[in-house]
Order: structure tokens, then sequence, then C-alpha cells
């Protein structure tokens, strides 16, 4: 044997060797990994149950909606799980139960009767029910792990015409080959060759699924040649339908932002609004169509296109006999069909968005590799549709072009879970989510950490301390100057300290946040639960930054709620497939801040929507409605916004524009028309505060800041921290007549 020959034997040895061990390695892949692709479940995520109870602030339109959320069907006389009737102020519901975490509620026929907005009783089997869950309303499904949402259906459940019409399109041989097409790889090499570049693949449908699971898109030889392999090695494993069904749950069918659209029956739910099985024809053909190229044949974004890729779809079935003739004339004069309200059956991307950034913040990765987890969350569709309906109503009546963005978040008083979030004007689109992602100076809106800065030193400063509110410079680093203005150009010359605040003057609250110091500024917003964005410079005082609404949510509610930094909470709990419940890494709820001075500070809130900036939000509450909070508006008014809370909700609202430039808006005319037509329908809970331990109150005159009788001229009622009221008194100490504005004070301090 030659040399030559001896060499190219050894090569062809090891090349046969290397070949093997590379066919074992792919083996391996496959036989262990490809059972749990085909059916990875995704975690299912829930909002919040409605818990219904005599009393419950309910009315009968509320609960309805709820139902249809649900998918409830109204009928005349629900004789079934998942149906409901209506009549007069009566609502009749069969109920379907729910197994949640620890506890189930039974599926039982249940009558509701209300009076106004409160649900006056329940009833089942004519006894009285205390207490009963409707079972929570799936927002969505996701993969923690991946983001990305899937609908899964078993072969058996799909059309038989989508089933054949999808081998017809796609891989004619697919029952008889055994992986892959020779004639199909003919044509591809064909056509690669002609054109100087690797242009088509002619895969199989087995091929596609290798891809879409194990290997990148790249359309390389080296890829390819293992593609095949691994197809080949699939079909030697795995029956016909089981990949089949894998593919139909695979395949890439669209983009909506950053979310995938995989699988038909997802797909469906999309475009259609429809489920899989319900699907015409038409709608199945456009789908099977789609798979060519999910992007080209969008119908959402290229209708003309997609309805000719059907047409050709359609043909190509009756062609080979998946459907007659007759029904694919039909199919093909009916229109694209498709949901009008192009979204998919998670409607709330932007608060799911939220909840795949605390999953893994707050669960441990192995745990969320689980298959089958339920994920409970704080979501209430009730107030996510209103401030969704206040969003759009005020929206476009401010900006009827659509040039303007929005985004707000809400959250529950008492325990900082996030009930609704809007992350754009457009609610449904899962794209950029500026809820927590945009970070845009957040003008007055930081000025009241100034201000409790200011009084947790009771000796130094009171709501009744006296601020210059006077024009001033301040040198910076590299020679600048700085120089703050307030908004109306003017200064007010000395002003008291809850005046400057419910007015937002500039120089004031710049010259005391000065007299502070930034890093006592700085420490105070951290302490309120602003973790980032904070830019230690002078112009900090008036707002300078960059911050997030979710950032300022969180500083709103540890003001609301006394001085506590509360972490805001999308999740209530997870549980696994058992039930059983995963444990979690918990933040403490601490104190950050002095009760007494934040104390003082919700007082002066208070006054911004009586008689400062924000006094428009009157326009629509009830007068003896009481909220506290604050405008926002940063320099040349390119963001608006506003922020506050009542008894039972904390909201903060911003406007802007995308691409940074002017709004023409303020924070009262943007931002807070939003937030108050949105408190007018959801917020059912006034502020009623009593003073705390600590804290008394003087009548003082607001024109001095001295101590004064109740019925002198200027005397206002206001709240102290003991021992640091004024020492100076007027010579006025008449006695207070009853009733008025004094009366109406006295009221509010003792909360009756």
């Amino acid at each position: 044997m030659s040399r030559f020959s001896s060499l190219l034997l050894k090569l062809v040895l090891a090349g046969s060797v290397l070949f093997a061990l590379l066919v074992v390695y792919l083996d391996a892949r496959i036989t262990a990994t490809f059972t749990d692709k085909m059916w990875e479940l995704p975690a299912k995520v829930y909002a919040r149950p409605m818990e219904l109870f005599a009393g419950a602030r309910f009315g009968l339109s509320d609960v309805s909606y709820e139902l249809e959320l649900l998918g409830y069907r109204k009928v005349t006389n629900p004789g079934q799980p998942g149906q409901f009737s209506s009549y007069r102020n009566r609502l009749e519901v069969y109920t379907r139960g729910f197994e949640f975490p620890g506890e189930r509620e039974v599926s039982r026929r249940v009558l509701l009767e209300f009076s106004g907005e409160r649900l006056q009783s329940l009833a089942a089997g004519g006894s009285r029910v205390d207490l009963m869950r409707l079972d929570p309303l799936q927002i969505g499904g996701i993969y923690p792990q991946h983001g990305e949402d899937r609908v899964l259906v078993r072969l058996q459940d799909v059309p038989l015409s989508l089933r054949d019409g999808l081998k017809a399109v796609e891989d004619r041989s697919f029952d008889t080959h055994w992986g892959f097409s020779p004639s199909g790889i003919a044509r591809a090499a064909l056509s690669n060759f002609r054109s100087g570049q690797v242009v088509a693949g002619g895969s199989t449908i087995t091929q596609q699924l290798v891809k879409n699971y194990y290997l990148s898109p790249e359309r390389t030889i080296v890829r390819k040649v293992r593609e095949l392999i691994m197809a080949v090695l699939l079909e030697i494993h795995y029956e016909k339908d089981q990949i089949l069904e894998s593919y139909i749950n695979e395949v890439y069918l669209g983009q909506e932002g950053p979310r995938a659209i995989h699988g038909f029956a997802l797909a469906a739910r999309h475009y259609f609004d429809t489920p899989l099985e319900q699907l015409g024809l038409h709608q199945q053909a456009l789908l099977i169509g789609m798979v060519k190229g999910p992007s080209l044949y969008n119908p959402l974004r290229n209708p003309d296109r997609a309805l000719q890729r059907r047409n050709v779809v359609l043909g190509v079935m009756a062609e080979q006999g998946v459907i007659s003739a007759e029904h694919a004339a039909i199919a093909l004069a009916m229109p694209l069909d498709l949901n009008k309200r192009s979204k998919l059956r998670n409607s709330f991307p932007a608060f799911l968005d939220l909840v795949r950034r605390q999953l893994r913040l707050e669960y441990r990765e192995e745990d969320l590799s689980t298959q089958g987890l339920s994920i409970y969350t704080t979501f209430d569709p009730l107030i996510q549709r209103q401030v969704e309906s206040s969003t759009e109503r005020v929206m476009q009546q401010l900006d009827a072009r659509g040039e303007l963005e929005s985004a707000t978040v809400v959250t529950r008083f008492d325990t900082g879970e996030v009930a609704a979030l809007v992350g754009g004007r457009n609610p449904r689109y899962a794209g950029f989510n500026r809820a927590l992602d945009a970070r845009r100076p957040a003008g007055s809106l930081l000025k009241p950490a100034i201000y409790l800065a200011a009084l947790e030193q009771p000796g130094r400063y009171t709501l009744v301390s006296s601020l210059p509110d006077t024009p001033f410079t301040q040198k910076l680093e590299g020679g600048n100057v700085w120089e703050p203005r307030n908004f109306d150009r003017q200064s007010h010359g000395n002003v008291l300290l809850y005046q400057a605040l419910a007015n937002s003057y500039n120089l004031a609250t710049a010259r005391l946040g000065m007299a502070l110091g930034l890093d006592t500024v700085a420490q105070t917003l951290e302490r309120l639960g602003v973790s980032e964005g904070i830019a230690r410079v002078p112009a900090l005082t008036l707002g300078a930054g960059e911050f997030s609404p979710m950032a300022m949510a969180a500083m709103y509610q540890s003001i609301a709620v006394g001085g506590y930094r509360m972490p805001l909470r999308s999740i209530r709990n997870v549980a696994d497939a058992q039930g059983d419940t995963l444990s979690r890494y918990l933040t403490e709820y601490d104190r950050t801040a002095s009760l007494q001075a934040t104390y003082l500070l919700q007082f002066a809130l208070q006054e911004v929507v009586r008689r400062g900036t924000g006094r428009a939000v009157y326009n629509y509450l009830p007068d003896t409605f009481n909220v506290a909070g604050k405008t926002g508006t940063s320099n040349d008014g390119r963001d608006s916004w506003f922020a506050g809370f009542s008894g039972d909700l904390v909201a903060v609202t911003w406007i802007g524009r995308d691409d940074n430039g002017s709004t023409g808006l303020t924070g009262s005319s943007g931002a807070l028309r939003v937030w108050a037509d949105f408190m007018a329908q959801a917020s059912r809970t006034p502020l009623e505060y009593r003073p705390p331990d600590g804290v008394e109150l003087h009548t003082v005159d607001t024109s001095n800041g001295m101590l004064t009788g109740e019925g002198c001229d200027n005397a206002r009622m206001l709240p102290f921290i003991t021992g640091s009221e004024p020492a100076q008194r007027t010579n006025c100490a008449s006695p207070a007549p009853r009733g008025g504005i004094t009366d109406w004070f006295r009221k509010l301090f003792q909360g009756r």
C-alpha cells in the first residue's frame, strides 16, 4: 500500500471515529431533552382573585366585568360551572371553583345581591356565604427563565385540515421520509449554486423542529449537517405524531415587541382571538402561510401580502386534496378576519414584564426551572381597566395625534402591592415599558424628600418656618454657575415652609436643599426607596436625575404609609405543580423616616391639592374626598408628572415624549388630569389621618407663623412635633367660631 493510500485510510478512519462520536453525542442530546422540550410547561400567571363578601365595594357591573374576563357565559338560568345570569340588582353565578395553595374554593351556585356600588349579600343553597373567591383570571403564561409565552395543544385537538394543510405546504413527504428530503435538498443546492451563497434550505418539518430546539439560525454547511443528522436521529426515536405535535407547538409565527409568538395555538389567540380548534379554513391557511416568513406575511403589518400568501396556501390545500374545491372557494372569498384588538390573550404585557423581573430577583433559579408553576400576583383587572380608560380619555384630549406617551403605576396604600401598571399609551403593546424603564428628571416630584429632611429636624424647621424665596447663584465645578428660577419667573420673598411646597417654589426649595446639604437630600431619597438615578448636584433639589415612574411610586408609597420603606410587589406567592408554596427572598419593611415628620409632610401634600399647584385635582374629585399629591415638571416642559395617594391607592403618572422633546405641559395640565380622572373612578377611601403620638395641633397666623387665636385673621390649625410649636404669639386671642374652614381643619386632623 502506498504512503498516500495509508495516510488517506487513516484520515478516513479518524473521520469515521469523529463522525461516530458526533452522532453519539447528538443522539444523547436528543434523547435526554426532546420530551422535556416537547411539553415544557409555562408558569401560569394569575391576577388577584376577586373576594366577595357582604359589604364589599363592588357593584354589579364590576362583578359582571370580572366574570366576562374569566370567560363565564351569560345565560338565562346557570346550570353548570362557568355560567351566570343577571336581573336588576342580582347576579346568579355558578362558580368553577379553584385549587388555591393550601385551600380549595368549591364550585357552587351563588346568588349575589347588590345595593348601589356595594355587595349586599351572598347566599348558596339558601344559606348565607360569609366569604368566597372567584377563580382568578389567568393573565399570561410565561417561562420564568427565558420569558416566552406558549399555549400548548395535543395533536388530537388540532384541526385535521390544519395538520394536513401544514404538511401539504411545508413537507409533502413528511409521513414517509426519515427526517430529510433528498429532492428538497437538491432543489435548495441548485438555488444556492446559482446565487453563489446559501439562500435556501430545503428543510423538512423535522429539520425545522431540530433547528428551533437545538441550533442557531445561521446558514452554514456545518450547521446544516448537524441538522440533518439530528433530524434522522429524531425520526428514529420518536413517532411522526410526536414530531408534528412538537412542531405545531414550537414553530415561530411572529413577534409582539420583545415577546415571541411560538406555536399555532398562541398565534390563533394573537391574530384572531379564537381558540385553535375553532379557526376557520381561511384563518388556518393564513397561519400555515406565515410559517414561510412570519415578518414578511404578518397580516397586521402587511395585510395585502398576507392575503396573497393565504390564497396560495388555500390553492395548495385544494390541489393536494386536503380540502374540497368548494371549501377553498368559500375560504378564498373570506377577509383576513383578524382580531381587531390585535392583542394576545395576555393583555397586560407591562405588568407581566414586572412579574418576570421580580421573579428573578426574589426566587432561586433552580426553583423557577420547576415545571407547572402557578404565579399568584397582585394584579387587579378592575383597577387596570380604570387606569387604562383614564389614560386613553385624557391623552386623547391632550394629544389626538398620538405623539405623547404616558405611564402609570398604581399600588395599594396599605401593602405596597402593585395593582395596575400602564407601560405606554397603548397598554397592549409589549415593547418599551416606560413604567419601569423610562428614566427622566422628576422635577418637583422630588421636593417632598427635601421638606421631609427638614421636618425631621424640629428644632430647626417646622411647617411655618420662614424660607427665603429669593434669587441666588451657586458655583459649580468647572467654573459654571447654577441659577435656579421659579416657574413664574418671580420671587416671593419670605414664605412659610408648607406654602413653599404647596406652591412648588423653586428658589425656596433649592435654598432649603442646599442648607440641608446634598448628601442629606440624597440619603433621604434613598431612605424613601429611590435606589438609583440620584445625581449629587445642586439641581437635584429641583428634580435633576434619572427616575422611573416605578421609582417615584416607591418614594410616594413610603410617604403615604408614614415613613416605612415598603418594597413594591407584584407577586403574592408562587406554587409548584403540587400546590406547595416556594420560598422567596423577602425584604423587610423598615421604618426609615420619622413618623411625626412624615405626618407633617402629608399635611403639606394635602395643601398642594387644596391650595397649591395641584388644586385642579378637585375638578375631578368631590371636595370632601381628601387626597395628597405633588405636581412635577422638568425643564422646558419635557416631562409632566403627578404623584399622590388617597386612603386606599397610591399612583404615579408620567407624560412625555420618547424623543425627549417638549410636551408643552406642566404637571398640573398633563399628568394630574390622568391621575385625578383615575382616582375619581377607582379610589373608594379618602385620607383620614389622626395625629400620631408626638404631634400636636396649634392655631397659627399664616401671615407670620406665630401662634394665634382660632377666630383671628389668617388663623389655621397646623400640626407640630411636640415642643416645636412657635414661641411667639400674636395679640389676638378671640374664641374660634364654630363651622367654617377652621372647624373643617379640626375635623380633618381629628379624623372625624
